[in-house]
Order: structure tokens, then sequence, then C-alpha cells
């Protein structure tokens, strides 16, 4: 496997320190200096989260020439260090023009797939990519780092079939599924190009959701890979997506006027609540459908119904000790949501279509770290991460 690493710096020269002190005069007032909010206190009172983007992080530009593709993955470890999951084929020839042969151009070359940036937003290491032992994703997508600080990523492209697991470093550990080997939904060792994992660390198991191919959230033992259980929409079991368009089928794996379909579309998250609740992206189909760990369903909420597309793709939790708010990504219209996580009712958002700060080309996942700050990765053309700072509760509208 190729690793870089980079040093962190220890002191900002004078320079940098009056351009970040100049930046951070520009988007605070005096009175968020003076006061900066209280995370332990995100849930209290009726308020709506404030987010700011932040136009500061991660530091520009990367080490070593890199540049990124579309962001596939985003995680916050126990270090409050930042983790992204990227796809480097999705780099373009001229993006990519210092990679040539002879080289293009003095800029750039694809980052390794796989970056820890600390909350200044260096590169802290860099890492991913082919070697022995493991089969790795033609398409990363999906990163988690678990209780453990293991590193999980899996592929959404055919043949991928697999998950991975890393030390925080790169060393290899477990791969669940082997890459060409899907046989769909009853199969209980390989994966359908599967998008995401949660470790749950009562239980420590690992819950896949599986995926682009399959239709089905699936549970192994995180140490040896043990199949556990699994189950589609609803609890149902899940089936094998038809190729052929009839009414029947479109009510079964894709939404329709008045109906809602019996089983997920493409199962892009898996999220457990501190509370033991599980949450389901099911992202075609505009809904999130809640579980619990045995696999009962609890509950279901669509998200911008009025949207055919790619609705919600992530979801992350506030971190108050109850997560009152969740906030999901919405592919389609260019968002994040927010919503009470106790009814799932949407009561802001925030973003924009667009290239700009702030803005979105495909937010595709999310994450918060302990201070509530948020960081969305966009895929395909938005090839980049951005971090919204928390601003405290206004008051909902």
């Amino acid at each position: 496997m190729t690793q870089h690493r980079i040093s962190r710096i220890s002191a900002l020269t004078f320079s940098s320190f009056v351009l970040v002190m100049s930046l951070w005069n520009i988007s605070c007032s005096p009175a968020e200096q003076a006061a900066a909010p209280d995370p332990a206190q995100i849930g209290v009172g009726d308020g709506v989260p404030i987010f700011e983007w932040d136009p500061t992080w991660p530091k520009q530009p990367l080490p070593n020439q890199w540049t990124i593709g579309g962001g596939m993955g985003v995680a916050v470890d126990e270090m409050d260090h930042i983790w992204i999951s990227h796809k480097p084929n999705d780099i373009t020839e001229l993006e990519a023009a210092a990679a040539a042969d002879p080289p293009q151009a003095s800029c750039c070359i694809p980052a390794p797939s796989i970056i820890e940036f600390d909350q200044e937003g260096n590169v802290v290491q860099a890492w991913g990519g082919p070697g022995s032992g493991y089969e790795w994703p033609y398409a990363e997508h999906g990163l988690t780092i678990d209780y453990k600080g293991h590193v999980w990523i899996g592929g959404h492209e055919a043949p991928d079939a697999q998950f991975l697991k890393f030390t925080r470093d790169g060393k290899f550990l477990l791969q669940i599924g082997r890459s060409g080997q899907r046989k769909g939904n009853s199969d209980l060792q390989n994966l359908g190009m599967p998008s995401d994992v949660s470790v749950d660390p009562t239980t420590n198991e690992v819950w896949v959701a599986d995926g682009y191919q399959n239709r089905r959230v699936i549970v192994f033992d995180a140490d040896t890979g043990e199949y556990k259980r699994h189950f589609g929409a609803y609890g149902n079991v899940p089936e094998d997506l038809l190729t052929v368009t009839t009414p029947e089928n479109v009510a079964h794996f894709g939404a329709s006027a008045g109906t809602l379909p019996q089983q997920f579309g493409v199962v892009h998250c898996v999220k457990i609540s501190l509370d033991g609740l599980v949450y389901v992206c099911d992202r075609e189909n505009n809904r999130i459908q809640v579980f619990d760990r045995d696999g009962t369903f609890v509950t279901e909420k669509v998200i911008n119904p009025d949207v055919v597309g790619a609705v919600s793709n992530d979801i992350a939790f506030s971190r108050d000790p109850g997560q009152h708010f969740m906030y999901v990504t919405d592919h389609a219209s260019s968002k994040v949501w927010i919503l009470t996580r106790s009814d799932m009712n949407v009561i802001g958002s925030f973003g924009f279509a667009g290239h700009f700060g702030g803005g979105f080309i495909v937010a595709h996942n999310i994450a918060t770290d302990s201070m509530n700050n948020l960081y969305v990765t966009e895929g395909l053309e938005g090839k980049r991460v951005q971090r919204f700072l928390y601003k405290g509760l206004t008051s909902a509208e």
C-alpha cells in the first residue's frame, strides 16, 4: 500500500497568523468572538442550529501537489481529526497533469484515497490503494472510524462486493466479501456495491449499508467478519432488483404517487444513535427508515418528497448527549437538511447549488466533530470537503 506522511506544523508564521486573524474578524462579530456557543447546550430549547462556512479549512494547497477526486466519505475520530475518502479515478488528465509522463504541468498529482486532517486543516497522513492480502475497491465509497480507531472503506461500482478494515496507519486487518463474487441479497458472504458501515460499540457488530446492487442492511462481527443477520425495508426479506419496470415493481423498489416502496432502493448509509436506534438512508426513495438493533422496523421519514432523485445521502447526529438534531445531505437539491431526531421533522436547511464556498455539487457525506462543526464531502465534480462552523441556535420559524 502506498503511504505518505507529513509532519504537523507546530507554529504559524507571523504572516499566516495575521491572515488567520483577519479571516476570523471578517467572519465573526465581536459578540461571537467573545462567547463561543457551548456544544453541550445544542439540544436545549427550541432553536435551530446555525452554521457558517469556514474558508480557512482545510489548508490549501494540499501538500505534495495533491488533488482529490469525488469525496466519498468523511468521519471524525476521537482526537477530533477529520478523515475523508475520495476517488482518484475521478480526477481528469487535466487535473492530474503533473502525474503524466512526462509531466504536462507543475500541478497536480492524485492524492492517496484516505486522508487524515487535524482541526487546523493540516494533512496528518494519507494512504490507500492496492496491496497484499486484500482487494482494494474499484471505486472507493464510504468511510468509518470505529470506536477502536479502525478505518473501514467500501466500494460502489462493479465488481465491488467487499468492505475493508485497516488500522489508522493503513495496516490491513479484515476483508468482508470478495471482489466480483456478489450473488444477490440471499448471499451471506459477499456484498453488493456496499456504500457505508457503522460499528456498534455495544455489540462490536459492523452494520453494512448494502448498497447499490443489493437492497439490504447486513450485520457481521466486527473482528471476525462472521455473519449475524440481515433485513430489507420495513424488516422485509430483501429482494433482488428486477430489470423490468412494472407497476408492481415500482411499488416494491421505487417511489410513485401515493406509494411507499416495500423494498429499499439504494441503501446509502447506516448510522447508529447513542440510544441504539439504527437509521438507514434509502437514497432514491427520499427516505430514512429507523430500526431496532434486531431489525424491527420503528418508523420512517420521507424528506423533500417533491423531488425525484438522490435525497437522503448520509446522516450525522449532533454531539449533545441526546443527539437532539440530525443532519441529512441532499444530493439532488444541494442542501443539508436539519431535523429534530425525536420526530424527524425538518426544521431548517443550508446550502445551495454551485462551486462557490458554502455551496454543493453533490452533497455526499457528512460528519460532526465534538464542537458540533459539520464536515461535508462532495462527489462527482464537487471534489472537495468543506467545514461549517456551529454558531449556536436561533429561533425556529
